[in-house]
C-alpha cells in the first residue's frame, strides 16, 4: 500500500481545523467568582442548562466546576492563571502536570475544548510576556502527549490595548513594543490551527472616546445616514463598534503577515449600573447591548473585512461580582444575580427539552439525538417518530437530501426534530426515552435543512444547493463538505497515519 506523504496528512489536519470553524456561530458566557454569595457548581450548571447556554469560559480550572460540568455537553474553556505562566513557560514538566491534572483528568466526560493561557498578559502582567509563547508551546506539547491536541485548542486572550489605534481598522497594528512577542504567539496559533482570543469592550471604546462615536454605534443600533461610520481607506461601512474592534484585530494580524487566524471574542459586555460619573452604565443599555450582540453574532457573519468568518463570542459575564475593586461599574457586568434571577430580560427562559421558548443562542431550538444515546433506543425512537409521531421522514430515505450520513443518530435527529417542531406547540417534547436533547444550533447541512431552519421550505427540509461565499479553505463554501459526525474520526485517522510515518 502506498503511504501518503506527510505534508498531505498535515494538510488534512489543517482542513479539519478549518472546517471546525465553519459551524454556526455561538454565544457563550464567562463565569467569574469574585462575589460574596457564590452559587454552588451544581446550581451554576443548572442555570446554564435552563437557559440553553452551550459554551462557558472559566478563569481557572476549578475542579468542582469541571466535575459539575461533566456529562452536560457544554463546551468548556479552562484558564491558566497569569501567576501560573512563569512556571509553565520555563518547565515543560510543569505544563505536562497542569494538563494532566486539569484537562486529561476530566476529558471526555467534561467537554473541555480550549485552554486560555493567562488573561491580557501583555498589558496586565508584562513581566510574564517574554515567556508567554513558551507557555503556549509547552501546554500544546503536553496535549499532544495525551492525544488531546485535536480536541483542545490553546490560545491567550488579549485586550484592545495591544492595538493603540484601532480606528480606522485598516490601519490598526499591534503596539511596536510587543511585536516580537505577538509574532511568536501568532506563529503558534497559525501552526496549531488555533484562534486569536480578543477581549473587546465597546463600552470602554465609547466612554473613553470623548464623544467621537455615538452611543448608538456602541449599542449596535442603526445609525442615520449622516452618522455612518466608514473606514476611509477601504470604504467599508461599520454598523457597530464591536465589528470595528474585531476587524482591527484582523488587520493588525495581517500587518504581521498572518491572515488565516480566526478571531474569537473571549470577553465583551456592558455594565448595568455604575457610579455618578458612569452615565452609560445602565440596565437599559446593558440589555440593549447584549440583546443586539446575541442577534449580531448569531446572524453567522463576520466583520466587514472577513464576512465569511463568524464571530464566536463570550459575554462578560454570568453573575454580578460584588467583591471586585475599582469603579462601581466593575461590580455590575453580570446577566444574573447570585440567586439566579435575571438582572434584565434577555429572552433567556426555556427548559432542557420541552417548551421551545427563546434560548441564549437563538429563538429556535432544534431537537437532536444525544451523542451518547443507545442505538437500540434511537431505533425505537426513530420508528415511533416516523410512525405514530407522524414525522415527515421522506428526506432521510435513500437518495434524498438527508439520507447521508447513513447512520442511526443522523436519521433519528432529523425525525426527532421534525416531530418536535410540529408538535411542541401542543405539548410535544424532545425526550424520546432520554435519547434526545434540544440545541440552539441549527443542525442543517449541505442540502439537508431541518424543520425550523430558516432554509427549510416547510415540506420536510429539501432545498436546492446554493452558491455560497468563499470559505476559509478557499473556493465555494459548499464545494467541500465533511459531516460533523465524521470530524472526530478524520482527526483520529489523520493522527494514526502521522504516527505510523
Amino acid at each position: 500500500m502506498m503511504l501518503l506523504p506527510r505534508w498531505f496528512l498535515e494538510a488534512i489536519l489543517l482542513l479539519i481545523s478549518a472546517l471546525a470553524f465553519t459551524n454556526a456561530a455561538f454565544i457563550g458566557v464567562n463565569i467569574g467568582t469574585d462575589l460574596t454569595n457564590m452559587p454552588s457548581p451544581s446550581d451554576i450548571v443548572s442555570l446554564l442548562k435552563s437557559h440553553q447556554i452551550t459554551h462557558v469560559r472559566l478563569y481557572d480550572a476549578n475542579s468542582h466546576m469541571l466535575k459539575a460540568l461533566s456529562n452536560t455537553t457544554i463546551q468548556v474553556t479552562v484558564g491558566v492563571t497569569n501567576q501560573e505562566i512563569l512556571k509553565i513557560g520555563r518547565f515543560p514538566s510543569s505544563a505536562a502536570s497542569w494538563v494532566n491534572k486539569n484537562v486529561a483528568a476530566y476529558v471526555p466526560s467534561t467537554n473541555i475544548t480550549a485552554i486560555a493561557v493567562g488573561s491580557e498578559v501583555l498589558t496586565e502582567s508584562p513581566h510574564v510576556a517574554p515567556i508567554l509563547a513558551s507557555a503556549l508551546n509547552n501546554i500544546h506539547k503536553a496535549l499532544v502527549a495525551t492525544n488531546l491536541n485535536f480536541q483542545v485548542k490553546v490560545s491567550t486572550p488579549m485586550s484592545m490595548d495591544v492595538m493603540p489605534k484601532p480606528f480606522p481598522p485598516s490601519t490598526s497594528t499591534f503596539s511596536p513594543s510587543w511585536n516580537t512577542t505577538v509574532h511568536q504567539i501568532l506563529q503558534f496559533l497559525d501552526n496549531t490551527g488555533s484562534f486569536f482570543m480578543l477581549n473587546a469592550y465597546p463600552y470602554y471604546g465609547y466612554t473613553t472616546a470623548n464623544g467621537i462615536f455615538p452611543l448608538d454605534y456602541a449599542l449596535f443600533k442603526q445609525l442615520s445616514a449622516v452618522k455612518q461610520i466608514v473606514d476611509p481607506n477601504t470604504l467599508l461601512h461599520y454598523d457597530s463598534m464591536f465589528d470595528a474592534m474585531v476587524d482591527a484585530a484582523y488587520y493588525s494580524m495581517e500587518a504581521l503577515n498572518f491572515s488565516k487566524i480566526p478571531v474569537v471574542v473571549t470577553e465583551t459586555g456592558w455594565p448595568s449600573s455604575g457610579g455618578s460619573d458612569e452615565t452609560a452604565a445602565t440596565v437599559g443599555n446593558a440589555e440593549t447591548f447584549n440583546s443586539n450582540l446575541i442577534k449580531r453574532v448569531l446572524n453567522n457573519s463576520g466583520p466587514p473585512s472577513k464576512p465569511d468568518i463568524p464571530i464566536n463570542t463570550y459575554i462578560y459575564e454570568l453573575y454580578n461580582e460584588d467583591k471586585r475593586s475599582g469603579p462601581e461599574s466593575e461590580k455590575n457586568w453580570g446577566m444574573f444575580y447570585p440567586n439566579g434571577t435575571s438582572v434584565y430580560p434577555l429572552g433567556l427562559s426555556g427548559g432542557g427539552g420541552g417548551g421551545g421558548s427563546e434560548a441564549l443562542n437563538g429563538t429556535t431550538l432544534f431537537c437532536v439525538a444525544k451523542v451518547d444515546a443507545d442505538d437500540d433506543k434511537l431505533e425505537n425512537g426513530l420508528n415511533w417518530a416516523c410512525g405514530q409521531g407522524r414525522a415527515n421522514c421522506g428526506p432521510i430515505q435513500p437518495g434524498q437530501a438527508c439520507y447521508l450520513p447513513n447512520d442511526i443518530k443522523s436519521h433519528a435527529s432529523f425525525a426527532y426534530n421534525d416531530y418536535y417542531q410540529k408538535m411542541k406547540g401542543v405539548g410535544g417534547t424532545c425526550d424520546f426515552d432520554g435519547t434526545a436533547i434540544t440545541t440552539p444550533r441549527d443542525p442543517s447541512y449541505r442540502t439537508c435543512a431541518y424543520t425550523g431552519s430558516p432554509n427549510a421550505n416547510g415540506t420536510g427540509g429539501n432545498f436546492p444547493p446554493a452558491l455560497g461565499p468563499a470559505s476559509q479553505v478557499g473556493g465555494n463554501a459548499n464545494a467541500v463538505f465533511v459531516s460533523i459526525y465524521h470530524l472526530p474520526f478524520l482527526a483520529t485517522l489523520a493522527l494514526t497515519l502521522l504516527l505510523v510515518l
